[in-house]
């Protein structure tokens, strides 16, 4: 893990197309913009996980309906 210090206003580039810019720091809260292609999908950690959930049972249901259909 890499971690550095950064100030408002300031930023650090993730390759040579994201960037990520810290707008304001108020107590313990962070407020970070982030500036990638369209192509780059950016989700906050919890709701990556969600969607990673979500594939897994939509996975589970798809190989569930294999199995019934091949014993038809």
């Amino acid at each position: 893990m890499l971690v550095l210090s950064r100030k408002k206003n300031e930023s650090i580039m993730i390759g040579d197309h994201i960037e990520v810019k810290i707008l304001s720091v108020e107590g313990d809260q962070v407020k970070l913009g982030i500036v990638a292609p369209k192509n780059v999908k950016v989700h906050r950690s919890e709701v990556f996980q969600a969607i990673q959930e979500q594939n897994k049972e939509a996975l589970n249901m798809n190989t569930n309906l294999l199995q019934q259909l091949k014993k038809k």
